[in-house]
């Protein structure tokens, strides 16, 4: 019997488009030049680089994005520093769920989901354990800061 599963992946694979904050761009470029040697730090905490694809353009898309990992699964945390406003990232992953995150010289396709109740409170705990400055973003903002998971395909 055929093994269909590969049929089903989004391909990954296209232009990269690198974002409009030069810093950000970058950063990615260090980061997987090095295999995660170098460009692995903001604010003196380590990051990971997810890419995606553009929800309008379908172009390829990297961010680097605070690390929060919990046996295997990841959260991308849509802080944008408590901006009033969700991230360009964030509409991109809400349409096309399949994302890869580098790790560290590590690279591996996840499936993203929104989280909320009970599940998103837990990872905005390990979010905010990782990286402190989120409850200041909390705090800042009058929205409820979304929360992906990212769970191995």
């Amino acid at each position: 019997m055929s093994d269909y599963s590969n049929m089903f992946r989004m391909d990954l694979t296209g232009e990269y488009v690198p974002g409009t904050w030069a810093s950000s761009a970058k950063q990615v470029a260090a980061y997987e030049a090095s295999d995660g040697a170098k460009g692995n730090k903001l604010m003196g905490k380590p990051v990971v680089i997810v890419t995606m694809r553009g929800a309008r353009s379908g172009k390829i898309r990297k961010t680097p994005l605070m690390r929060v990992e919990h046996d295997g699964s990841y959260a991308l945390v849509a802080s944008v520093g408590g901006a009033p406003n969700n991230p360009d990232w964030y509409h991109n992953i809400a349409t096309n769920q399949t994302v890869m995150l580098q790790d560290g010289p590590v690279r591996k396709e996840y499936k993203a989901r929104l989280v909320s109740g009970a599940e998103r409170d837990q990872w905005w705990r390990r979010a905010v354990e990782a990286f402190p400055t989120y409850e200041s973003f909390r705090k800042k903002t009058g929205r409820e800061i979304p929360v992906f998971v990212l769970d191995p395909s």
